[in-house]
C-alpha cells in the first residue's frame, strides 16, 4: 500500500524537479530520498521517473500519481484539520503567499488571525503572482494575496480584499517644489527605484508610464521595496509604494509620501484558493477573520 509519505516526496519532486532540492525540502539526504522513491517503484511495479545524468521528468504514470496525490494530501490536510475542530480548536498550518506590495496588508491580517486562534500556525511567502497562481494549484500554497486579475478563475475561489492604489515616497528635500500630490509625469523626472521588470507591481507602473508616453529614469531595481525606501529616504532616489503599505508603516522621518494623480490607477487585490469541499479550516479562520476586519 502507498502511504502518504511516498505521495508526499513524490509530489515535492515533482515541484522542484530536482531530486536534491526535493530531499532538502522534505528535511531528508538525497540517497534516502531517492531509495524511497525507487522503492516506492519497486512496491509499484513500475517506473515513476525519467532518469538520465539528472532527473528528466516523470514517466505517465508518474505524472498520473503526483495529480492523484495531491488530491489525497489535500483531503488528509482538511481530515486532520476538521478533527481538530470538532475539538473545539483551530489548527494546523497555513501557507500564505503574497506579492510584495501586499506583505503589509497580510501581516496584519496574520496577526488579527494568531489574536483569534493562537494555534494556528501561518507561514508567510513574499513571491511573484505567476508563482502564487502555480503553487495555489500544486498544493504547495493554501492561499494567496495577488492581483486579481493574474489568477485564473477555474476550481478557483476570489474574495475581493482592497484596491492597491500608489504613493511616491521621497526625501522632503526632493519633494520640496510639489504641493500635496504629485502627477505621473513629475514622477518621470526624478530618479526612480522601482521593483524588477519580471514583478507584477513593476509591470503596472511600467504600462501607465507607457500609455502616457513617459520614460521615467530608472536608477535601481530590485526584488523588495526595503533597498528603495532606504535609499528615498537618503535622499538619493523616488520610489513608488502602495498606499497600503505606506500607511501600514506611518511616517518615515525626513520623506513625505504624496499621491500619484494623472491618472489615480487602481488594481484590485484578492485572496485566492483552490475551491476544496469541505474547506481547510484554517482557510475558513482567514476568511472569517477578514470578514470581521472588514465590518
Amino acid at each position: 500500500m502507498i502511504e502518504l509519505k511516498d505521495l508526499q516526496l513524490l509530489t515535492a519532486l515533482a515541484r522542484h524537479q530536482h531530486f536534491a532540492k526535493a530531499a532538502e525540502a522534505c528535511n531528508m539526504s538525497q540517497p534516502a530520498f531517492s531509495m524511497r522513491i525507487r522503492g516506492l517503484e519497486e512496491k509499484l511495479g513500475l517506473s515513476i521517473v525519467r532518469r538520465g545524468n539528472r532527473f528528466q521528468g516523470l514517466t505517465g504514470e508518474g505524472q498520473m500519481i503526483v495529480d492523484r496525490a495531491r488530491g489525497i494530501l489535500d483531503d488528509a490536510k482538511a481530515l486532520d484539520q476538521e478533527i481538530a475542530a470538532a475539538r473545539g480548536e483551530v489548527t494546523g498550518t497555513l501557507v500564505i503567499g503574497a506579492v510584495p506590495t501586499a506583505t503589509s496588508y497580510v501581516a496584519q491580517l496574520i496577526d488579527r488571525l494568531h489574536q483569534a486562534h493562537p494555534r494556528m500556525l501561518v507561514r508567510l511567502e513574499v513571491t511573484t503572482s505567476l508563482l502564487i497562481q502555480q503553487r495555489l494549484y500544486d498544493g504547495t500554497l493554501d492561499a494567496g494575496v495577488t492581483y486579481s486579475d493574474s489568477v485564473g478563475r477555474d476550481s478557483m475561489s476570489l474574495q475581493p480584499l482592497y484596491d492597491e492604489t500608489y504613493v511616491l515616497l521621497a526625501s522632503d528635500e526632493m519633494l520640496a517644489p510639489f504641493g500635496e500630490s504629485i502627477s505621473w509625469h513629475d514622477a518621470a523626472s526624478l530618479p526612480l527605484s522601482l521593483l524588477e521588470p519580471q514583478m507584477q507591481n513593476r509591470r503596472i507602473l511600467d504600462r501607465v508610464f507607457a500609455d502616457l508616453d513617459l520614460r521615467p529614469e530608472i536608477m535601481s531595481e530590485s526584488s523588495g521595496f526595503m533597498a528603495a525606501m532606504v535609499m528615498a529616504r537618503a535622499g538619493s532616489v523616488a520610489t513608488i509604494l502602495p498606499k497600503a503599505l505606506v500607511q501600514a508603516l506611518g511616517p518615515l522621518d525626513g520623506t513625505r509620501a504624496l499621491p500619484l494623480v494623472d491618472p489615480e490607477p487602481a488594481r484590485p487585490i484578492c485572496l485566492a484558493s483552490v475551491e476544496r469541499q469541505p474547506e481547510l479550516t484554517t482557510i475558513r479562520a482567514l476568511r472569517q477573520v477578514i470578514a470581521a476586519s472588514a465590518s
